[in-house]
């Protein structure tokens, strides 16, 4: 099979700095527009600026990784010959300006391809892999680091058991059920032909399903549906120390999770204080910068959570205002954008991280990676609901998390369906 030449958009080294070393036994090209945007963005205090300064290390230390130089291509150890692209076909300016970064970013793909080689152009822009095609080349989205979001675990199932099955797991409180293959801590909706029911977890420590966690309210609320039931005694269980939820808008992902955060911290005092963190990406037109401090401007971020605060309190039966200014005064619950999580050490902290579909997997990884000593981490998100311009249901942080952690005894994950905020949230959902 003869060697494809790969030529790697800016994009999808921002988002997998290792992209690089994933075309094997293959051409990678790196157009020198690409390094002088990377060049650029180093000096950014954010993920771009780490995974930019990633990049550019990773080419510097090739002279010693590998035989060969930069300009004629260097080999390294899976077979891949990496090289600066440094020529761009320049007579193509009457149709694509060259002024435009990306567009000499495809001209150097195009110069190659004219040489003879056969070139892909690989990037995360949609836009620029269909400008790549109506030029002649073939371009492919960056597939490495996705999972499939139309095939994603579930978290639940349904099966159809007996009636007797069903009352001996009323009895005996637990059930394992020959040939049934689970995922760790997967739920389980048990319904027989006489229409009795029962729901349980899958423990994979004892191989058999055990029901769900004994609840009252938690700070005023009550699961409304089964979904949510299984998620909050996903939420409850200080041995689970991943937990994914996903859903649409409405489904009580951030609701349930700031509950029993709550319950965790101020009831029970399992965990020191609750940590709630959310990606500062905007939706729509950017309204600039805030005044004020830290804690000023991420207030306007924050505020779906203080309205979930509010909610909590007003439902918890006690003076609201009071209650909320107590959990507030109490330095208990803390409000950070992830951008200023990195490098901290988090230990025994109930983590909540709002919205994670904006996230790369690799910011994800950072996240997760903080947790210290008896720390709990909570991802919520719906992955059709990307402000992201270079991740889509597939590629964002909180699909790869569920994709990757699905067999892992720590981790627990649900789905949710049914939007519980109110009728019209519902219809909105189903409709728009």
């Amino acid at each position: 099979m003869s060697r494809k030449t790969f030529v790697i958009d800016t994009n999808v080294l921002i988002h997998d700095p290792e992209a690089i070393t994933k075309f094997a036994r293959n051409n990678v090209v790196i157009p020198l527009t690409v390094l002088e945007e990377l060049d650029t963005m180093k000096r950014l205090p954010n993920e771009l600026g780490k995974n930019s300064r990633a990049v550019i290390r990773f080419l510097d230390s090739l002279k010693n990784l590998g035989e060969g130089n930069l300009h004629q291509g260097v080999k390294i150890e899976n077979g891949a010959i990496i090289r600066i692209g440094l020529e761009i076909k320049a007579d193509f300016n009457h149709i694509l300006a060259l002024s435009i970064n990306d567009n000499r970013i495809l001209m150097a793909a195009y110069f190659l391809k004219e040489k003879g080689e056969n070139v892909v152009f690989v990037s995360k822009d949609f836009a620029a892999r269909i400008k790549a095609e109506a030029i002649g080349l073939e371009a492919e989205d960056y597939e490495n680091l996705k999972f499939s979001y139309s095939s994603i675990y579930k978290g639940i199932r349904k099966i159809e058991i007996t009636k007797n099955e069903i009352d001996h797991f009323y009895k005996d409180g637990h059930i394992a059920i020959p040939d049934l293959v689970c995922y760790p801590n997967e739920y389980i909706i048990m319904t027989s032909p006489e229409h009795s029911s029962a729901v349980g977890k899958f423990d994979p420590h004892r191989n058999h399903i055990e029901p769900l966690l004994k609840i009252s309210n938690i700070w005023g609320i009550k699961p409304r549906n089964v979904e949510q039931r299984c998620v909050v005694d996903l939420l409850l269980r200080d041995d689970i120390k991943l937990v994914t939820l996903m859903g649409p808008a409405g489904t009580g992902k951030t609701l349930l999770a700031l509950a029993c955060g709550l319950r965790k911290v101020f009831d029970e005092g399992a965990y020191s204080r609750i940590l709630v963190s959310r990606p500062i990406v905007p939706l729509g037109k950017d309204i600039g910068y805030l005044p004020g401090t830290k804690e000023e401007k991420l207030f306007n971020w924050m505020q779906p959570i203080y309205d979930n605060l509010e909610y909590l309190c007003d439902s918890s039966g006690n003076e609201p205002s009071e209650t909320l200014r107590w959990v507030m005064e109490s330095k208990k619950i803390e409000m950070e954008a992830v951008t200023y999580i990195r490098g901290r050490s988090l230990p025994k902290m109930f983590i909540i991280v709002d919205e994670a579909q904006n996230l790369t997997p690799h910011e994800v990884k950072t996240i997760i990676s903080r947790a210290g000593e008896g720390t709990k981490v909570i991802l919520a998100g719906d992955p059709t609901q990307i402000d992201n311009p270079y991740l889509d249901k597939d590629s964002n942080g909180l699909t790869y998390t569920v994709g990757k952690f699905a067999d892992q005894k720590i981790y627990g994950h649900v789905f949710l369906d049914k939007t519980e905020r109110s009728e019209l949230a519902a219809i909105a959902t189903a409709v728009l």
